[in-house]
């Protein structure tokens, strides 16, 4: 648990700065964190669209859920939004800033929710601050969580990407980071005992909008882009 330990005691340390350093650590790309929130917030929900009749009686986990940046982005697309974290300052901190969200913290191990409680779960760039020998548990207490059917959407930093190993060397908090490749998520998602995957390497391009959010997913088969998601169904 001393890995566990210290990545509670880092996201702590800045549940009131997140937003500042990942700021300062992207700075020479001339966009902000709110910026590439917005850009996932979007594919999220067109991914929960997709694959439920009606988005709004979907609930939702959000697994590492820090400061709860999505959260407002989704409240109004979605039934409900759960977020949980092993960092209770930032739980804390994601209270004030969402009072209509629950919010959960825990040990970085078991999720504190009983089976089958969600329709859809995500989890945006936490993996990586996961040591790997829990990768395996991490994602089966996601399937373990999720009602038969449910959706899970993995969203990670691709490593392929020179510039995002440039934000993510710059970032004070992710100095311990292990980055995954795509393929090693996807196996640790069939592995868990989901099916129907679905990878896409996403912002190749500054994808504001619909029409590039589409042009940005017909790119997204190559691995180029900054980032990727793995959908798949429990």
């Amino acid at each position: 648990m001393k890995h566990q330990d210290q990545t509670e005691a880092e996201f702590d340390a800045y549940s009131h700065a997140y937003n500042a350093a990942v700021n300062e650590a992207i700075a020479f790309s001339g966009l902000k964190v709110d910026y590439f929130t917005r850009v996932k917030a979007d594919y999220l929900s067109d991914l929960i669209a997709g694959h439920f009749k009606d988005a709004r009686d979907v609930s939702v986990l959000d697994v590492g859920c820090g400061v709860g940046n999505f959260h407002k982005l989704l409240s109004d697309r979605v039934g409900s939004i759960t977020g949980v974290d092993v960092s209770k300052a930032s739980i804390e901190h994601a209270r004030e800033r969402n009072p209509g969200v629950h919010y959960e913290s825990y040990g970085g191990e078991r999720l504190p929710f009983d089976d089958a409680s969600f329709d859809a779960v995500f989890t945006v760039c936490v993996m990586h601050h996961v040591p790997p020998a829990q990768w395996p548990l991490f994602a089966a207490e996601m399937k373990r969580v999720l009602k038969p059917g449910g959706m899970v959407a993995v969203f990670e930093h691709n490593p392929r990407n020179p510039l995002t190993q440039r934000i993510v060397s710059n970032c004070v908090f992710d100095k311990n980071a292990v980055l995954l490749r795509s393929e090693v998520t996807r196996a640790l998602i069939r592995d868990a005992g989901f099916k129907d995957l679905l990878e896409r390497f996403i912002i190749s391009i500054p994808p504001s909008g619909k029409l590039l959010r589409s042009i940005d997913l017909a790119l997204g088969r190559l691995p180029f882009g900054a980032q990727y998601f793995v959908k798949a169904t429990a």
